[in-house]
């Protein structure tokens, strides 16, 4: 592992901070708006415009990275990124900050495209895994780091908007004094969503509750806090714990999701969700420790639900449709963390309680669980043993250059390797005879 560290510590090291920054602002954003005296509902109206404008921009971006370069377009795209971020400071304003919220969703899946698409190039396919992975707690840890960050400076001034520059500024120099070459941006697979909700229905239904549900605790989990009264250190810990309980528990999740039929294992993962959302309530109500605690298995299995539905999926397609079929589910995860703010918010609102927070999560997994299990009993879904079914692997939900990465494509070529070799030797073997 440590070689592999070694080859690409700029680029992880880049990830890290940007992962920082925009951990930090998300949080903030909420908070700061819910203490201005936004209202919930229009506080989810505001926070989705990040999430439709990720969606833009992974449409839009690639044409400007491959027109000036990567290190050009990375210093672009975080400037941008900055430039946005002190902008807030200039007044709360409802719509003002929609529109910055969705400009700065633009820019950083073109950061997220960069980094990816660089890393995808350089790694070898024999540690491409190893590659992916270290990316992914890279980007966990900064998540997490980033949250805790809320405790730096007071949140009623503007001093937030200057760590979050900070550390989107720290995440441009690893890249601007790498001597790594500049990759070539993956090409486009492109596949219908239809096809997809054919074959795979329980992948695809669960990749959009999925981007539902972790769009929605990013942005209403701080607002959910300051309801319940908690300091900005229990805030602040409250989404740190959460981050990072979907790092711990991607293994145990994923080696479980590998040992059992998976469209039994997808609705067992939304019953729990819906389960412990109850416990979260249950917490909230007699103990704030309970509830930090706890916060780590909420986070650990609603942060696991999209990789288990990305692998249920590549387990009834091809080994060459990895790229393309990837693509449609973060087109579907994509769409679902747009509706997810608005939604999370209207729930709290109509309930009238802090509580509705959870609510939420209790109705889109069960109602995930539910469907899932009707396809399953209509033999609406293909049904595989555990052993057919393909690995799991850890999925980062920002660009779909990060899907080229993904070590599940690289069978379809060792597979071909095998068969060449095969018949190579059946040949000499012929030629010896």
């Amino acid at each position: 592992m440590f070689p592999v560290l070694k080859s690409f510590i700029a680029l992880y090291s880049s990830i890290l901070f940007l992962m920082m920054g925009v951990s930090l602002l998300n949080s903030y954003l909420s908070f700061r708006l819910s203490s201005e005296g936004c209202s919930t509902q229009i506080t989810g109206v505001i926070l989705t415009a990040y999430y439709v404008g990720l969606v833009v921009g992974a449409f839009y971006c690639k044409r400007m990275i491959r027109s000036v370069g990567h290190i050009r377009a990375f210093a672009a795209f975080a400037a941008g990124t900055t430039i946005v971020v002190m902008l807030h400071g200039l007044y709360v304003s409802a719509p003002l900050w929609t529109g910055l919220r969705f400009v700065t969703g633009i820019s950083n899946m073109g950061l997220f495209m960069v980094i990816e698409s660089w890393l995808n190039e350089c790694a070898e396919p024999k540690v491409r895994g190893r590659v992916f992975s270290i990316y992914m707690i890279m980007a966990y840890l900064g998540g997490a780091i980033g949250q805790k960050l809320l405790v730096v400076g007071s949140v009623e001034t503007q001093a937030m908007y200057m760590v979050v520059g900070v550390c989107i500024a720290l995440s441009i120099i690893p890249v601007s004094l790498t001597h790594s070459i500049h990759p070539e941006l993956p090409r486009a697979e492109k596949i219908k969503l239809k096809t997809i909700f054919k074959k795979a229905p329980i992948g695809l239904i669960g990749c959009l509750s999925a981007g539902m549900m972790t769009s929605a605790f990013y942005t209403m989990g701080p607002v959910f806090t300051q309801q319940m009264n908690l300091t900005i250190s229990q805030m602040s810990w409250f989404m740190t714990l959460s981050i990072l309980g979907g790092l711990l528990l991607q293994w145990p999740v994923g080696n479980f999701s590998d040992r059992f039929d998976r469209s039994l294992v997808l609705p067992f993962l939304g019953f729990v969700v819906t389960g412990v959302s109850l416990l979260m309530i249950f917490f909230a109500q007699n103990s704030i420790n309970a509830l930090l605690g706890a916060t780590i298995l909420f986070g650990g299995f609603v942060f696991t639900l999209y990789p288990v539905a990305v692998a249920r999926a590549h387990d009834v397609f091809d080994v060459e449709d990895v790229i393309k079929v990837s693509s449609a589910l973060l087109l579907a995860y994509g769409v679902g963390s747009s509706l997810g703010p608005v939604a999370v918010s209207t729930v709290m609102t109509l309930s009238g309680s802090p509580y509705g927070f959870y609510f939420y999560f209790m109705g889109i997994s069960s109602l995930y669980s539910v469907i899932t299990l009707l396809l399953r009993q209509k033999e609406s879904v293909q049904i595989l043993p555990a052993e057919e079914q393909v690995d799991f692997v850890m999925m980062k939900k920002t660009s779909s250059v990060a899907l080229h990465m993904d070590p599940r494509q690289d069978e379809d070529q060792d597979e071909d390797l095998n068969g060449d070799q095969g018949e190579g030797g059946d040949q000499s073997k012929e030629e010896e005879n």
